[in-house]
């Protein structure tokens, strides 16, 4: 008969066992975390693709300081037709 060390005799069977269900374990965690912040960091970038309102943007450019008062008040009356 064969001795192939300590951890191939009968009795040591389970702990193989756990450390495969361990490592199986560990490896579905990680994929999850990667996916879910792979997923989050999409969902930042498809923002752009959602068409917003045209009001919102000039509301947006005047808060930001990129239109003044009065622009923002001629868009606004534009948009309003």
């Amino acid at each position: 008969m064969y001795y192939y060390g300590p951890m191939m005799n009968g009795n040591d069977w389970g702990w193989g066992i756990f450390m495969m269900l361990f490592w199986f374990v560990f490896l579905v965690l990680v994929a999850y975390v990667i996916l879910r912040v792979l997923k989050g960091h999409d969902h930042r970038h498809t923002d752009h693709n959602h068409r917003a309102d045209p009001l919102d943007i000039a509301k947006e450019r005047f808060a930001k300081g990129e239109i003044t008062k009065e622009e923002f008040n001629e868009l606004k009356k534009e948009l309003a037709k």
